[in-house]
């Protein structure tokens, strides 16, 4: 969604939670406005002998007002780091504002730097990932870019052998696929950061965010209701951020790299860190920004790329899949950027586990408390609703 200053405060029905079309049946999308596609590549994991097979695909918005707004996503896929052929970094960064480009491109460069110069990535990569994000979020405010009213989302995956990081800052999604049986099941490696959320609402009211949407700010709704329902049926009018005496910055989001003007009311550019052990029932993974999940469902688009053996061709779809649903809705698009992983010859020697690490803190520090769960049991999620695990076993750490 972003702020209201980058990105229009729309008006559209829920997303597209159909699970049954063929999607191949559409055929291959032609294609317009796409500036960057790459060709099908492949890289090992020797220490546990599987390797990713992965596309990427990177496509401006249609904006009729406004033709040559450049492309504010971004993304990276670097691999070996630090050397390492068993170390792997893929990234998608969704810029907004006036200078959102400049923001997402500067993040994208100066994120893997940090994380890659850190001698202490691989002993705790959890720790590495923060101090990286609080690093990247300095330097670009002391940089020459006005970050005053822009910033970027982040949702980044690092592999590390067979474990995948997944840090996330923002409304990006990043989501593995599970083999049950005969079905393919969604599940989301990161929870988007909105005030949808009662953890993430609590937090910016504290820090002195007014949260309101566009029309209770423009007294059309009553602004003493603070209930939203939920993101998939209100996302054409959601809950944003406002300072207290004005009518800005309007962000829809709660965390971002960024944003200087909306850290002061809580948007803050600390990580929430997932940790997920990859098992033989994980089929790929996919790496996106919002533009792909405002009107797709995570399990929709597992769907799409299920459909497809060679991911180009699901890039494709997906963003062509976006793209249409936007202009059936808008006179206009978002920026849609997605990166496809496959996850090829992974053995039954790895773990058969998937663990979630969490790590939403405000402020500096601190050790973790370890809670776990097992088989089918369940677990609280940040706000508050128990919800069922799929094939999972589930390790939460919260850093106060």
């Amino acid at each position: 969604m972003g702020c209201v200053h980058g990105k229009c405060c729309s008006r559209y029905p829920p997303s597209s939670n159909s699970d049954s079309r063929d999607y191949r049946e559409r055929g291959r999308y032609g294609g317009r406005h796409i500036i960057s596609e790459r060709l099908l590549e492949c890289v090992g994991v020797p220490s546990h002998n599987f390797k990713f097979e992965y596309s990427v695909l990177s496509q401006r918005g249609y904006y009729p007002d406004s033709p040559d707004k450049e492309n504010q996503d971004s993304f990276i896929i670097r691999t070996q780091i630090q050397g390492n052929p068993n170390v792997h970094f893929f990234g998608v960064f969704d810029g907004h504002g006036q200078f959102g480009a400049q923001c997402s491109t500067f993040v994208k460069e100066r994120l893997i730097e940090v994380l890659s110069n850190d001698p202490t990535l691989l002993d705790d990569p959890v720790k590495a990932y923060n101090s990286a994000f609080l690093m990247t979020n300095s330097e670009l405010q002391d940089s020459d870019i006005d970050d005053s009213m822009s910033g970027t989302t982040a949702i980044t995956v690092l592999s590390i052998g067979n474990t995948l990081f997944v840090a996330n800052v923002g409304d990006s999604r990043a989501v593995i696929a599970v083999k049950e049986g005969n079905r393919i099941i969604a599940d989301d490696m990161s929870y988007d950061q909105t005030p949808f959320r009662k953890d993430e609402y609590d937090r910016v009211k504290l820090c002195g965010a007014r949260v309101l949407s566009v029309d209770q700010v423009e007294g059309l709704k009553d602004p003493d209701i603070q209930s939203w329902g939920d993101e998939e049926t209100q996302g054409s009018d959601p809950p944003r951020l406002w300072v207290q005496n004005g009518m800005y910055p309007g962000t829809a989001f709660t965390r971002s790299v960024g944003d200087s003007t909306a850290e002061k009311i809580g948007v803050i550019a600390d990580p929430e860190v997932s940790m997920v052990q990859l098992a033989p029932d994980h089929m790929f993974f996919v790496v996106a920004s919002d533009g792909v999940f405002e009107f797709l469902s995570s399990q929709t688009v597992v769907d799409m790329v299920a459909s497809y053996p060679d991911p180009r061709d699901a890039c494709a779809a997906i963003a062509g899949e976006s793209y249409k649903l936007w202009l059936e809705h808008e006179n206009r698009t978002d920026d849609i950027t997605i990166i496809i992983v496959h996850i090829k010859d992974l053995s039954d020697s790895g773990a058969n586990t998937t663990a979630i690490l969490r790590t939403g803190r405000t402020g500096r520090g601190g050790t973790p408390d370890v809670s776990i769960t097992t088989g089918s049991e369940v677990f609280h999620s940040a706000d508050g609703i128990k919800k069922k695990l799929k094939l999972t076993h589930v390790v939460l750490f919260h850093l106060p």
